[in-house]
């Protein structure tokens, strides 16, 4: 009998972490947020300003990295993504690309989201 499964990928629940992560990259390039506490609006004053052009990218972005880390926990309960692997690395895949992602998370939104209020 031959066998005619492939192998896992190597990116098998990495995917949406490695995608979101892209995609946030390629938000901020375009979005260009201030990102030193010196060029906020109220630098000096009182008060909340945005760290970007339009301040509702503030509730946006806060929403989109929800998103992120909800679609990666939800990629990690997907069959495919557990295909021909043993329960041991099932879990620690899970675990790396959740938590990759929910630190790059509040990293992003500490740094960028709140360097102005």
């Amino acid at each position: 009998m031959i066998d005619d499964r492939k192998p896992p990928s190597r990116l098998s629940g990495f995917r949406v972490c490695l995608l979101g992560g892209a995609f946030f990259v390629a938000l901020l390039a375009v979005l260009q947020p201030i990102t030193r506490y010196e060029d906020c609006p109220n630098y000096g004053g009182n008060g909340n300003a945005s760290a970007f052009a339009n301040p509702a990218w503030d509730f946006y972005l806060t929403l989109l990295l929800f998103g992120w880390v909800f679609l990666v926990v939800l990629e990690q309960t997907l069959s495919v993504t557990r295909r021909g692997r043993g329960r041991a690395d099932v879990a620690l895949r899970a675990a790396g690309a959740i938590a990759v992602t929910t630190v790059a998370a509040c990293g992003l939104f500490v740094n960028v989201a709140v360097v102005c209020h």
